[in-house]
C-alpha cells in the first residue's frame, strides 16, 4: 500500500498555497488516487464539502490519527491542468530538492486574486421591425438621446458603455429608461490586460530547404507516443525562429498550443513580432516586468484556450495550457534557464519532463549548444538536427584575434587595440553600425597577468582561484588556499590584477575617441524600467545610434542587419571565472557575439581582444568550430569527472552567523560521510566529498555561506544522498540549498 493519507491544498489560486491539510484516504480510493487529482474534502467545523488538489500521498502523519478526517471523493479522474502542474511540482521537489510548497509556488501560475477588468455592453432586445417602429416614436416625441442610442443599436446591435457615455453623450437616466422600455439589455464582458502591442501582419514567410527539412522532421514525430527531444544546432542567422513559427502554426491547426522560451526579456519584442504575423492576437508574452494583473490575465487566457503561443523567459514554461503541442527552448545553452532560488531547477530538464507528462514535443535550439545537451545528442538521448548556413547566403563574419599582450608591449594601454580603432573609424565613415561587447562576469573575482595572460589557478582543479577581500585566494572546488600574489607566478611580471573595465568606462572611451558617434549602452543600469530593453533595441535597429555597447544581453539572439563590426573586449574575463564551465561559457559568448555581425547585405567583421589567444575556446570560437570545441572540452571534463562525464551535487549552507554556518556545514559533511559509508557496497566508485569551504561569495545579504560538493559517477547516488540529508533534523536558523544540475 503506497500511502494512507493525502495532503490537500484547498485553494491553489490564493495565498493558502502556504498550507495544506491532511485527510485519510478511504479504502475504496486507495488504488485510484494520484497526486494532482481534484478531490472533495470535508472542511471547517461544519464539514462543508470543498474541492482541493492532492499534492502528496504519504504513509506518515504528524497529527492524531483519530482526528484526521476522511476525504469524500475524487471529483474528476481526468487530470485537469492544475493537477498536471501539481504533478510537475512534485517531480521538481523530488528532482531538485525543496519543500512541496516551494515547488508549488514555482509552478502554479496564479498566486494572487486580481481585480478583473470588465466592459459593460448594451444589446438590442427587439427585432429590426420593432426597433424601427420605436425609432419613429422617439423622433416624433423628440427623444433625441434615445434616438442616438437606438440608431447605433440598429446599425450594430451591440454598443459599449464607453461609446454611449463618451461619443453619444447619453445620461445614465436615458440608459435606464431604454432598458425599462425593453429596447435593450445589459451584458458584461471580461476584458484582458494585453501586454502585446498590435503590429502589422505580414505575408507568411516561406522556409528554405534546410528550414523545411527540420520542420518536417520534427512534426513527423508530433503524433508519436515515444518522442525524443530534438536538439537543433543551427549557426547564427540560419533562421531558427522561423522554424519555431512554422511548428507552432502546424500545432495550432491540430488544436495544440506552444510554449516558446527565450533567455532574455530584451528578446521578447523581436520574437513576438515574428510570431504576430502568423498568429495575431493569439500570441502573448510572460515575463517578470509585467504587472500582476497582466500576468494573471495571460494565464487565464491560456487556460481558456484563447492563446496559441506563449513566449517568455523561464517562468513561461508553466503556462497552464491543457493542450500542449510544442515546448521550444531557444538559445538552450543560456545560464538564465537555471533558477537561482529554491528549487534550483533547470528549464531545459523541466521542459523535457513536462513534455513527457503531456505528450508534447520538445525542441532545444542553439548555435552553441550546451555541452550537456550535445552530449545527450551524442548518446542518443536527444535527436540532433543541423542547419549549417545562414538564410541570407551571406557567409559567417571574418574573425580576427588580437593579442593584447603585444598591444601592451607597444605602449597601447587603452581598451581598444589599434586594429579595432581603425575598423571602428572605417565603419563610422561608411555609416555602418558597430557593437562593442564586454563580459563583466567575474569582476574582481580573479587575478590575471597583463604580460603573459595567465590567471592564478588552483593546482588541484584547473580553475582560477577566487580573490577575497581579506587577501586570501581560494578554490571553491577543493578548499585550496594561498595568500594573494603580487607578481605573476608564470612570468614574474608586476602587471597582475583584477580587470577593472566595465561598460561605463568603455562608453567614456568611445565618446573620447569618436566624439561625433551616437552611442547607446545596454546593461543592468540602463534596463531597470519596464520597457527600457525594448526601447534600446528598437532605437538601435532604427539606426538612431551608431554604436551599441553592452554586456551579455546584447549578444543573445538579436538581429541587427546593419551591424558590420563587433568588437569583443576582454574575452578572457569569462574564461578566468572560478567555474569548470568557464571555457564553455567563453566559447558560447564569443561565438554568439560574432554571430551579430554581417547578418545583412554587407560582410561582417569581428575583433576578439584577448590576453590568452592560444586557449582552445578562443581559438575555436574564431573559427566558429563547435564540434572541435566539444571534443576538446570533453577531454577536460572526462579527465576531471565534471558533468556531463560525471555528476556533481552542490550544497549551499546559509546562516546569520559564521559559526552557525560552519557548524551546519560540518554536520552536513558528517552526514554525507555516514551515507557514503553505508553505500560503498554498490560496487561503484568511491564518492568524492569536497568542503565545506567558504562559498564564492562568502557573505551575502548578511548571511554567511559555506559550500560542499559531492561527486559521483551516477546521478542516482547523489539523489539518494540528498534525500538522506533532507530526512535529518534541520536547524531552523540555517538554510540549505541543493543544486543537482551543476
Amino acid at each position: 500500500m503506497a500511502g494512507k493519507y493525502a495532503n490537500v491544498i484547498i485553494d491553489i489560486a490564493h495565498e493558502s498555497v502556504d498550507h495544506s491539510f491532511q485527510y485519510r484516504i478511504p479504502a475504496r480510493l486507495m488504488d485510484e488516487l494520484q497526486t494532482g487529482m481534484e478531490v472533495a474534502v470535508p472542511f471547517g467545523a461544519k464539514n462543508r464539502s470543498r474541492n482541493g488538489y492532492v499534492i502528496e500521498i504519504t504513509s506518515h502523519t504528524q497529527y492524531d490519527k483519530e482526528k484526521i478526517k476522511e476525504l469524500y471523493s475524487i471529483v474528476q479522474k481526468k487530470m485537469a491542468i492544475e493537477g498536471q502542474l501539481i504533478q510537475l511540482a512534485a517531480w521538481i521537489r523530488d528532482r531538485y530538492g525543496s519543500t512541496m510548497i516551494q515547488a508549488l509556488k514555482t509552478v502554479l501560475p496564479v498566486r494572487d486574486r486580481m481585480r478583473q477588468l470588465e466592459e459593460k455592453q448594451y444589446v438590442l432586445a427587439v427585432d429590426e421591425e420593432r426597433a424601427h417602429a420605436l425609432l419613429g416614436e422617439y423622433r416624433q416625441k423628440k427623444y433625441t438621446a434615445k434616438v442616438r442610442v437606438l440608431e447605433e443599436l440598429i446599425r450594430g446591435r451591440v454598443l459599449s458603455s464607453k461609446i454611449v457615455r463618451e461619443k453619444l453623450k447619453v445620461s445614465p437616466a436615458t440608459v435606464d429608461a431604454l432598458i425599462r422600455d425593453g429596447v435593450m439589455y445589459t451584458k458584461t464582458n471580461q476584458l484582458y490586460r494585453n501586454p502585446v502591442e498590435e503590429a502589422q501582419k505580414e505575408p507568411r514567410y516561406h522556409l528554405n530547404a534546410a528550414q523545411q527539412a527540420v520542420a518536417d522532421k520534427v512534426h513527423h514525430v508530433f503524433f508519436c507516443r515515444q518522442k525524443k527531444p530534438f536538439l537543433l544546432h543551427g549557426v547564427t542567422g540560419s533562421g531558427k525562429t522561423e522554424v519555431y513559427v512554422e511548428l507552432a502554426a502546424l500545432a495550432a491547426k491540430e488544436g495544440k498550443s506552444s510554449i516558446v522560451l527565450i533567455p532574455e526579456i530584451a528578446l521578447t519584442r523581436q520574437t513576438v513580432l515574428r510570431f504576430y504575423r502568423q498568429f495575431g492576437s493569439r500570441v502573448s508574452v510572460l515575463h517578470s516586468k509585467l504587472s500582476k494583473g497582466e500576468r494573471s490575465d495571460q494565464f487565464q487566457r491560456a487556460k481558456n484556450g484563447e492563446i496559441d503561443v506563449m513566449i517568455g523567459p523561464r517562468s513561461a514554461l508553466f503556462t497552464p495550457f491543457s493542450n500542449l503541442g510544442y515546448i521550444i527552448v531557444d538559445e538552450e545553452h543560456e545560464t538564465s534557464y537555471k533558477s537561482e532560488t529554491i528549487p534550483r531547477y533547470h528549464a531545459r530538464e523541466v521542459a523535457v519532463r513536462r513534455a513527457e507528462m503531456t505528450g508534447a514535443t520538445v525542441l532545444l535550439a542553439s548555435a552553441t549548444p550546451s555541452v550537456d545537451s550535445y552530449y545527450c545528442a551524442m548518446q542518443g538521448v536527444y535527436e540532433l538536427l543541423e542547419m549549417k548556413e545562414r538564410i541570407s547566403k551571406q557567409g559567417l563574419a571574418d574573425v580576427s584575434i588580437v593579442d593584447m599582450r603585444r598591444e601592451l608591449l607597444r605602449g597601447n594601454r587603452s581598451v581598444f587595440s589599434r586594429v579595432l580603432y581603425e575598423q571602428m573609424q572605417e565603419r563610422l565613415n561608411k555609416k555602418q553600425q558597430i557593437m562593442l561587447f564586454i563580459n563583466r562576469r567575474g569582476y574582481h573575482g580573479f587575478l590575471s597577468c597583463r604580460s603573459c595572460g595567465k590567471a592564478v589557478k588552483c593546482p588541484n582543479c584547473d580553475v582560477t582561484l577566487s580573490l577575497h577581500n581579506d587577501g586570501r585566494m581560494l578554490c571553491h572546488y577543493c578548499g585550496y588556499e594561498q595568500p594573494r600574489v603580487m607578481s605573476c607566478p608564470a612570468c614574474g611580471s608586476k602587471y597582475i590584477g583584477g580587470f577593472r573595465v566595465g561598460t561605463q568606462q568603455v562608453e567614456e572611451q568611445v565618446l573620447k575617441w569618436f566624439p561625433a558617434a551616437k552611442v547607446l549602452r545596454m546593461d543592468m543600469d540602463t534596463t531597470r524600467s519596464k520597457n527600457s530593453s525594448e526601447q534600446i533595441v528598437t532605437a538601435f535597429r532604427k539606426k538612431e545610434a551608431d554604436i551599441l555597447i553592452g554586456t551579455q544581453m546584447i549578444v543573445k539572439g538579436h538581429d541587427f542587419p546593419d551591424v558590420t563590426l563587433v568588437g569583443i573586449l576582454a574575452a578572457d574575463m569569462s574564461l578566468q571565472i572560478n567555474d569548470f564551465r568557464s571555457a564553455e561559457r567563453t566559447f558560447q559568448l564569443l561565438t554568439q557575439a560574432a554571430g551579430r555581425a554581417g547578418r545583412g547585405k554587407e560582410k561582417g567583421s569581428v575583433i576578439i581582444q584577448t590576453y590568452n589567444p592560444e586557449h582552445y575556446s578562443i581559438r575555436l570560437s574564431a573559427k566558429q568550430d563547435y564540434e572541435g570545441f566539444y571534443k576538446e572540452e570533453m577531454k577536460f571534463r572526462s579527465m576531471m569527472r565534471y558533468p556531463p562525464a560525471g555528476n556533481v551535487m552542490e550544497i549551499l549552507v546559509s546562516a546569520d552567523t559564521e559559526s552557525l554556518a560552519v557548524r551546519a556545514g560540518e554536520r552536513i559533511a558528517a552526514g554525507i560521510r555516514q551515507f557514503c559509508g553505508s553505500c560503498l557496497s554498490d560496487g561503484g566508485r568511491t564518492p568524492v566529498l569536497i568542503g565545506p569551504a567558504p562559498a564564492a561569495i562568502s557573505k551575502l545579504n548578511n548571511k554567511y555561506r559555506r559550500v560542499i560538493y559531492v561527486r559521483h559517477e551516477t546521478e542516482l547516488f547523489l539523489q539518494k544522498c540528498r534525500m538522506y540529508l533532507e530526512r535529518q533534523t534541520a536547524d531552523e536558523d540555517v538554510q540549505i540549498q541543493y543544486d543537482m544540475t551543476l
